[in-house]
């Protein structure tokens, strides 16, 4: 059986390795949209929420550059087993990474609505929402990094948090709006923009077991836990 020159070989482990880094990367720069865009929010400051809407092509620039890469590996390597999981996962990984990404923008772009309007509640729920999701992105990437299925299992499993501080979130809303009409336009900002929060968490548990499947080879269950009943969510006149 012909094998292949050692050289290659090792060139080959240095573009996978590569794969890993470009793909890490992109999620280091939606992890710091996301936080940046939480603290535009927090600190109304429409200056920091501008310059992370301006960040995001950084991150479409990012994705266009691993995917051509992904297709060099396909073509020129004729990948196999985990290797061909790996790259294939990459594909999928970076396209929840951009969507991540805009959500981002989209909640910076209300947050500098929001400097404009009066403060409304604590703000809370949403930096302990934006910190849960962080972590679960910033594992996923851990797990992508490390080849660590059980890492990524644990990501998968701990969406739930996230949901719960979104229902939170979703019927103190509501209330304020119902209380006093004057509070309709901050906290339909505010909804949309814990709705992006959520979603972020939905694509870093994606991501979880997209890598999951590229390290074991094997699927995750049918749906993974979720806490979100906002759509069940009822609240009933003060008085």
């Amino acid at each position: 059986m012909e094998t292949m020159p050692e050289h290659t070989v090792r060139s080959y482990g240095e573009e996978l390795r590569r794969l890993r880094e470009m793909v890490a990367r992109m999620g280091g720069l939606a992890e710091r949209q996301v936080a940046d865009a939480t603290s535009a929010l927090v600190r109304r400051d429409a200056e920091l929420a501008t310059e992370v809407m301006g960040r995001d092509s950084a991150i479409d620039t990012l994705e266009r550059e691993i995917e051509a890469f992904c297709i060099r590996l396909l073509a020129l390597r004729q990948p196999v087993g985990q290797d061909l999981r790996l790259i294939i996962a990459a594909l999928k990984i970076i396209h929840s990474i951009e969507r991540i990404g805009d959500y981002a923008r989209n909640a910076a772009k209300r947050s500098v609505v929001l400097a404009q309007q009066p403060p409304l509640g604590s703000l809370n729920g949403f930096q302990r929402m934006a910190k849960l999701v962080q972590e679960n992105l910033k594992g996923a990437m851990d797990a992508l990094v490390n080849d660590d299925a059980t890492r990524a299992g644990e990501v998968w499993n701990s969406d739930q948090s996230v949901d719960e501080v979104y229902n939170g979130i979703f019927r103190e809303m509501l209330t304020f709006m119902m209380e006093d009409p004057r509070n309709i336009t901050a906290a339909t900002h505010l909804l949309f923009v814990a709705k992006n929060l959520e979603r972020i968490g939905d694509h870093a548990t994606n991501i979880a077991e997209t890598v999951y499947y590229a390290v074991s080879g094997e699927t995750l269950g049918e749906e993974r836990p979720k806490a979100d009943s906002s759509a069940f969510a009822v609240v009933r006149p003060p008085g």
